[in-house]
């Protein structure tokens, strides 16, 4: 049965509501770390606020030990640590028990991957579905055009303003995280097909009105949803005999940057273009760079060709 939480929790819970603006699905989901934390120190007659750092380890003890994820585990962790770091800065407690913590290994996984082929296939299907002029097949071409060309986060994409591709449209103004703003280059593919898909851009606006967005729809959000987006992109898969559960808009977002990479392009310039704040996040695209390193040594190295 689960526990009360205390008002420490609570409180907790409404600073993340009240000062830093958390979504109700964030502050739900620290609700249930929380709360199992809560319960397995009940458990041992200990409430929460009261944990030490070996009250602490028993718990995350018992996760791994019930086979949890590392990913999980350090998700739950990180939870903790910022609701001790709050009773410390509140004064309701000295000291915070976390801080003695390791946190868990976790191992990160390689992105999933489509061929250059597949993706050729995706665009094949999409540019013939296109040729009859209808509307949502010219928008599923300038989008995968454009997701391909730029390796646009999926919520950068569906929410590009009409204004990014004004003026020089060899490039458009990407706002990314934290609102930071980076300048992206247009393939010519890419600008062709937004281009074929401008004169049918406002007939996805309600009543037939305008918008400020480049992908509009009857959404509440007034453009097209990531999900409206995905689920497209699956039957478009299906068309294409691409298995669509290997399909998302990520996955091309992984696609465009393993593919620049295995056609000589640098870790440094990847990262402007994927609008990662840190290298050690490009970093995830190395094993592409192995890859080709290995072949270089293989086809090119004098000793090569020895036999053993």
């Amino acid at each position: 049965m689960a526990s009360t939480p205390s008002r420490y929790v609570e409180s907790f819970l409404e600073m993340l509501l009240a000062e830093r603006g958390a979504a109700v699905h964030t502050v739900d989901a620290y609700r249930r770390d929380l709360a199992d934390a809560t319960n397995f120190l009940r458990t041992l007659g200990i409430d929460l606020p009261n944990a030490d750092a070996d009250d602490l380890r028993g718990y995350f003890s018992r996760l791994a030990s019930t086979g949890l994820a590392p990913s999980t585990a350090a998700r739950r962790l990180s939870c903790l640590r910022q609701f001790f770091h709050f009773l410390v800065h509140e004064e309701f407690l000295n000291a915070d028990p976390t801080a003695a913590l390791d946190s868990p290994r976790t191992r990160r996984s390689l992105p999933k991957v489509l061929s250059e082929t597949e993706v050729e296939r995706l665009l094949s299907v999409a540019h013939a579905h296109a040729r009859n002029g209808q509307g949502r097949a010219l928008r599923m071409v300038a989008l995968l055009e454009l997701l391909y060309a730029t390796g646009l986060r999926v919520s950068e994409l569906v929410g590009l303003p009409g204004a990014a591709i004004q003026g020089d449209d060899r490039f458009i103004i990407v706002r990314g995280k934290g609102g930071k703003e980076r300048l992206v280059p247009l393939s010519e593919p890419a600008r062709a097909a937004i281009a074929d898909y401008m004169p049918v851009r406002l007939t996805f606006c309600p009543n037939g009105g305008r918008s400020s967005w480049l992908f509009p729809s009857r959404a509440r959000c007034g453009h097209l949803t990531r999900q409206q987006f995905s689920l497209a992109l699956k039957a478009l898969a299906t068309d294409a005999g691409v298995d669509p559960s290997k399909l998302s808009p990520h996955v091309l977002r992984h696609a465009f940057a393993s593919h620049l990479l295995a056609h000589g392009a640098d870790l440094r310039s990847l990262q402007k273009l994927l609008g990662h704040s840190d290298i050690a996040t490009t970093q995830i695209y190395t094993h592409v760079l192995d890859e080709r390193l290995k072949k270089l040594v293989r086809d090119h190295h004098p000793l090569s060709s020895r036999d053993n």
